[in-house]
């Protein structure tokens, strides 16, 4: 049977990439969405909506990738000078810090000889394991991947920008906005609904803050270019 722990820590670990692609998506719908239906609000030119949704679907793809991958390497570098100090500590203090490992388990609810004991063997099988996972909680042999968020960010803001932008590129010009809005609308309830799952939240209140977001950005957006249109016309 497998230990039910073991299992949820694994599930934890998915769900959080899981829930990072759901917010990635999320952002390529409201964004290109957005811009799409600005432009739109200012031309009726196939071709103008369909490069500026292009540009703002790679311009957004990058610019997540690149920010999930700054974010995650400053992490990256902040875990590895903890254990660097950890394992400084253990060399040149390992009386003190068994003492501290101990304190941690009896402020966990074991008694003293028992939490002790639990020190002394973690140290022994692998002392540099047990105070990352004890004190810092970080897996040595698991750290952060900076290449893997960004890869990871860049795919999930990509799928969400191509169903806005495929919406309104080909569907003809008198129901462009609406349809393209439409679409937009039922992929944030998707998104909604699937984040609020991962997390345990609300659905139907993130559901309904995450089509008014989107509502809001579109709707600004097509009023912004169709002032901007009217004017350079």
């Amino acid at each position: 049977m497998t230990h039910p722990e073991a299992h949820a820590e694994v599930t934890g670990d998915r769900m959080n990439w899981l829930r990072a692609g759901v917010l990635g998506a999320n952002d390529g719908i409201v964004s290109t969405a957005s811009l799409v239906v600005g432009v739109a609000g200012a031309t009726t030119d196939r071709n103008q909506i369909l490069v500026a949704g292009l540009a703002g679907l790679f311009a957004g793809a990058m610019s997540m990738a690149s920010g999930e991958y700054v974010s995650v390497s400053s992490q990256r570098d902040a875990e590895r000078a903890l254990l660097a100090k950890e394992r400084q500590e253990l060399r040149d203090m390992p009386e003190e810090e068994l003492e501290e490992l101990k304190g941690i388990y009896e402020e966990k609810g074991l008694d003293e000889p028992t939490a002790r004991e639990v020190a002394k063997q973690l140290t022994e099988h692998d002392a540099l394991g047990a105070h990352a996972d004890a004190e810092l909680h970080i897996d040595p042999d698991e750290l952060t991947n900076p290449w893997g968020a960004a890869i990871a960010s860049f795919i999930a803001f990509t799928i969400g920008a191509l169903l806005p932008l495929a919406a309104i590129t080909f569907t003809p010009t008198s129901l462009r906005v609406p349809v393209t809005v439409v679409a937009a609308i039922l992929a944030l309830a998707l998104t909604g609904f699937v984040s609020a799952r991962l997390s345990g939240a609300d659905k139907r209140r993130a559901v309904v803050r995450n089509i008014a977001g989107g509502l809001i950005a579109m709707g600004v957006t097509y009023a912004i270019g169709s002032l901007v249109g009217q004017s350079i016309g």
